[in-house]
């Protein structure tokens, strides 16, 4: 039985060349593409039902908001994130939020399709380094640092702010107001103890949080 695929990435080149290696796989259809978080929900409420949808964290409406949004709506469609960001950063927040694997865009093309077959067969897709997070967390027990007990959406506009990215620049990104950015940038200053942008900076670095 063939494993049909939703991709969502805003790159037309990057969309156009994860379709046309899918496609190469005799097992694997592609039956949706998306440019956006927003455009890959409204196929799946107009009706398209694939099983594994393929999704960039980065593009606009997608980050981890995506993820749980998707996996409330649709619990057993099989979501597979792929990022440009390592996977230490966000991995295990994507895996808590619903999705059932990440991989990195720099992975070889087998990889990415080995991965969807893993996902559709109902097992979670984990990387080595994200197996080590894991491990870690299970054998030394869940240390807690200031940066996790931010919010997943703290959490993306405070890499954002740390990376320098102004207010404006978030919330176009991450389809918010400026206002909410502001009172996320409160937020994130207030848990993380720090007063300000330049001290998220050089917080991220300390924690390797940036890429």
């Amino acid at each position: 039985m063939s494993i049909t695929i939703a991709v969502a990435d805003d790159h037309a080149v990057v969309r156009e060349g994860v379709v046309r290696i899918l496609t190469e796989a005799p097992d694997l259809t592609v039956v949706g593409a998306a440019s956006s978080g927003d455009e890959l929900v409204g196929l799946i409420l107009q009706g398209l039902r694939p099983g594994v949808a393929l999704i960039d964290l980065q593009m606009p409406g997608g980050g981890l908001d995506l993820v749980a949004r998707l996996h409330e709506l649709r619990p057993e469609l099989r979501l597979l994130v792929y990022s440009m960001h390592p996977e230490q950063q966000y991995a295990v927040r994507c895996l808590s939020a619903g999705a059932s694997g990440y991989l990195g865009k720099g992975c070889p093309p087998q990889e990415l399709i080995d991965a969807i077959r893993t996902v559709a067969d109902g097992r979670r897709y984990i990387s080595e380094t994200v197996a080590e997070v894991l491990a870690t967390y299970v054998i030394d027990g869940p240390v807690e640092r200031p940066h996790e007990r931010l919010s997943n959406r703290e959490y993306e506009v405070f890499r954002r702010l740390a990376g320098g990215e102004s207010s404006g620049e978030i919330a176009e990104a991450l389809g918010l107001s400026v206002k909410s950015v502001s009172t996320y940038r409160a937020r994130v200053l207030e848990k993380l103890h720090v007063a300000r942008n330049a001290d998220l900076t050089r917080y991220a670095l300390e924690h390797d949080l940036l890429d």
